[in-house]
Order: C-alpha cells, then structure tokens, then sequence
C-alpha cells in the first residue's frame, strides 16, 4: 500500500559528507511528521532527526549542526545531508513517516527497509 525505499548511503571518511533520500510511494493522500532514525550495531535505534509537514526540524543533540532533514511534500521525499561525518555516525539509518491515505483514509507508522551508512577513521 504504502512504501518507503532509501538511498545515498555508503562508505565515507570522516569528515566527509553523503545525502540520504527517501521515497515515498503508494495510496498517499497526504504525509505528516517524516524523520530519520539510526541503528548502530548492538544499540537500540534512535532518533536523528525529524520534520513536520509545516517545515519544523528537530534534531538529535549528536548531529545537530552537522545533518539537515529537507522534504519536499510535492515529490513525496525526504531528505538528509550528513556534513562532518563522524565513525560514530556508523548506522543504518531508516526512514520513517506517518502517511494518511487516500479515502478509505487511514493514518499510520511506514518504515524503510534501511540505508547502510559506514564512516571510517
């Protein structure tokens, strides 16, 4: 029905940058809050960042300053440029939404299937 799909990830330096995208695709009447988590290895996922359909940010106190979260509600994408990566930014990173559907309109959670980001020292 409703799908999220991930890319831009990889393997950078520290200190280097990449760009994230995410799609969204499907029955979407409308998007509401889309963010980005990460899950780092043997950690729980965590919060990196997230927007409102109205453009309000909100970032995790690790990235801020360093990561941007864009969308652009006509394309159904959200994005988010990593600047001054750091190892300890070593995740996947997924994306999430909550999508309203076109009628029957239903609202609800959509995950990504995850986007590899691996930075060496």
């Amino acid at each position: 029905q409703v799908q999220l799909v991930e890319s831009g990830g990889g393997l950078v330096q520290a200190g280097g940058s990449l760009r994230l995208s995410c799609a969204a695709s499907g029955n979407i009447l409308r998007i509401n809050t889309m963010g980005w988590y990460r899950q780092a290895a043997g950690k729980q996922r965590e919060l990196v960042a997230t927007i409102t359909s109205g453009g309000s940010t909100n970032y995790a106190d690790s990235v801020k300053g360093r990561f941007t979260i864009s969308r652009d509600n006509a394309k159904n994408t959200v994005d988010l440029q990593m600047n001054m990566l750091k190892p300890e930014d070593t995740a996947v990173y997924y994306c999430n939404t909550y999508v309203v559907t076109t009628w029957p309109i239903r609202s609800f959670e959509v995950w990504g299937q995850g986007t590899l980001v691996t930075v060496s020292s």
